[in-house]
């Protein structure tokens, strides 16, 4: 079954080896079917040339017999020795091109009075003809050459095949010429024998030149393919060799200024990226100062806000809670950039999941007092251990909770948490505004907002959910969000219990009905269907798809 698989894989995967094979199939059959008709013709001739020698050969014995004196009357006491003198006569004076036959020469066995002696015989048992020649003979028929199987040239030697001729005298005489085809069909076996072995040379040639064909084609493609799968990979030094001035080097020069500009295009969006990066990063370390000095004097207007008019105190609060926005978009702004930097580091430690998902709730649950609505944790008894960043994953579900909370509409959150041998999962639900078909992927981009015209009572970033993803790929996680308009939605956060390893599946569900039953007993990795109205959605994020 291995070596099935093998060879398939093989197949499917090589161009050159299709071709080659595939003409080799067809030479075998095309080259098969012309062998059986070019053969059929040879043997159809020669047996022809055989039969009409044969034919004329026996003719003029039976003129040489007929005008034998004596022959024209009754059998008699001397009629034997008359019938070995033809016999005699005719195996001296024939000449037959396969070198060897035999005669008879018989009287009919209806005689009256019955002749004394039936045959004279030279290489030929008469004792052995067919029913149907002697039928023949004794009507007074016409002469026949027939094929027959007789033992020749011994009476109890192996049987032969040949060619008989019957013929019967004017009298009551009948003569018999057996020709063997032993050497007609040695030529035919040789022959025979000579076609297979040049088909075979030919088929065998057909697919030299096939594959050679094939190489001259399909080696220059393999290049541009290897050459595309390492530009792929990042390499963007990779080059092909042009040679010659024909379609193939067509190709390797159109492919090698596809390289250059690619790269070159690389190169400029590297540059723009850093110089964004460095611009984002020099601005957020700049307003650092300025941003503390005017922290302080916000600080000192926001506790003397009572000696203020109320226009002034009302500015003074309001300044408060922007410059509380301003430094979580600042944090936010320095947190992402490091992400795009790929400067982001994890400290990976052994770490409850309920111990980390409880400490996350603290922000959230004052914000669902607020809102006059409650968070419902539904976490199993025994730990769900992990190795993690506690301060990153703990950020996750920080921004998952608020985000719940603040589009839940007023109702509950529930929160449940799960481990497998392989995977810990917490997955938050709300029962709020959901989401719209095509926008469960666009909650984890950049300042993306579900309604614009939405306000921000949370002093919430727009970069929460992507710093979150970003952390999550740190992990080599996934965080997967679904939502239905009116159903709400639910974000599903799964992690290796060991760092670095693979994630294959989830201990929960992703589906509204999966998360609802929050079973602790979870223990099976489970990747549920999306929805059939295909409004369900999953964002993953994988270690090895962050670049």
């Amino acid at each position: 079954m291995g070596l099935l698989k093998g060879l398939h894989q093989r197949w499917r995967s090589s161009l050159q080896l299709r071709v080659v094979s595939t003409t080799l199939v067809v030479s075998v059959v095309v080259v098969s079917i012309l062998g059986f008709f070019l053969m059929q013709q040879v043997a159809a001739n020669l047996l022809h040339n055989a039969k009409v020698s044969a034919f004329t050969q026996a003719s003029d014995g039976l003129v040489f017999a007929q005008a034998t004196p004596g022959v024209l009357r009754s059998p008699g006491p001397g009629s034997q020795q008359l019938a070995y003198n033809i016999v005699s006569g005719l195996k001296s004076s024939g000449q037959n091109p396969e070198g060897d036959y035999g005669v008879a020469v018989t009287v009919l066995p209806n005689l009256n009075p019955p002749a004394f002696w039936q045959a004279a015989e030279l290489k030929l048992d008469t004792s052995s003809l067919p029913a149907s020649a002697k039928r023949a003979a004794l009507e007074r028929a016409k002469p026949s050459l027939t094929f027959a199987s007789l033992p020749y040239p011994a009476p109890n030697g192996p049987k032969t095949s040949g060619l008989l001729y019957a013929a019967p005298f004017p009298s009551a005489y009948e003569l018999y010429y057996f020709f063997p085809l032993t050497q007609l069909q040695n030529e035919l076996f040789l022959i025979e024998r000579t076609l297979a072995l040049v088909g075979l040379a030919l088929v065998f040639l057909l697919a030299g030149i096939a594959w050679l064909v094939t190489r001259w084609v399909v080696l220059p493609v393999a290049r541009a393919a290897q050459g595309a799968q390492l530009l792929s990979t990042g390499k963007l030094d990779e080059r092909l060799e042009v040679r010659g001035d024909d379609e193939v080097a067509a190709l390797a020069t159109s492919f090698n200024d596809m390289a250059a500009s690619l790269q070159q295009k690389m190169r400029e969006l590297e540059e723009l990226s850093h110089v964004q990066r460095q611009f984002v990063s020099d601005v957020s370390h700049e307003l650092r100062t300025p941003l503390t000095t005017v922290r302080m004097a916000a600080d000192l207007l926001y506790e003397a806000r009572d000696q203020l008019e109320t226009s002034a105190a009302r500015s003074a609060e309001l300044l408060q809670s922007q410059l509380g926005r301003f430094e979580s978009l600042l944090a936010d702004l320095l947190e992402i950039s490091r992400h795009d930097a790929n400067v982001a580091t994890m400290e990976a430690e052994l770490t409850d999941v309920c111990d980390v998902v409880r400490q996350s709730a603290d922000v959230a649950q004052q914000l669902a007092e607020r809102r006059g609505s409650r968070i419902e944790f539904r976490l199993p008894a025994e730990p769900c251990l992990a190795e993690m960043d506690p301060r990153r994953v703990e950020r996750i579900l920080r921004n998952l909770l608020c985000n719940a909370v603040e589009h839940g509409e007023g109702r509950d959150v529930i929160v449940t948490s799960a481990a497998d041998r392989d995977a810990v999962a917490i997955v938050v639900r709300d029962y709020g505004v959901g989401l719209a078909p095509g926008e469960e992927h666009l909650v984890f981009d950049r300042f993306w907002r579900a309604d614009p015209a939405r306000a921000r009572n949370t002093g919430g970033t727009g970069l929460g959910l992507a710093i979150a993803l970003e952390d999550a790929r740190l992990h080599g996680g996934w965080l997967e969000a679904w939502g239905e308009p009116g159903r709400g939605s639910v974000f599903r956060l799964t992690l290796p219990r060991q760092a670095g390893a693979e994630l294959l599946g989830s201990p929960l569900p992703l589906t509204p009905d999966g998360a609802d039953l929050g079973s602790l007993s979870a223990r099976h990795p489970v990747e549920p269907p999306v929805p059939a109205d295909g409004i369900g959605y999953r964002v993953r994020a994988q270690a090895q798809e962050h670049a």
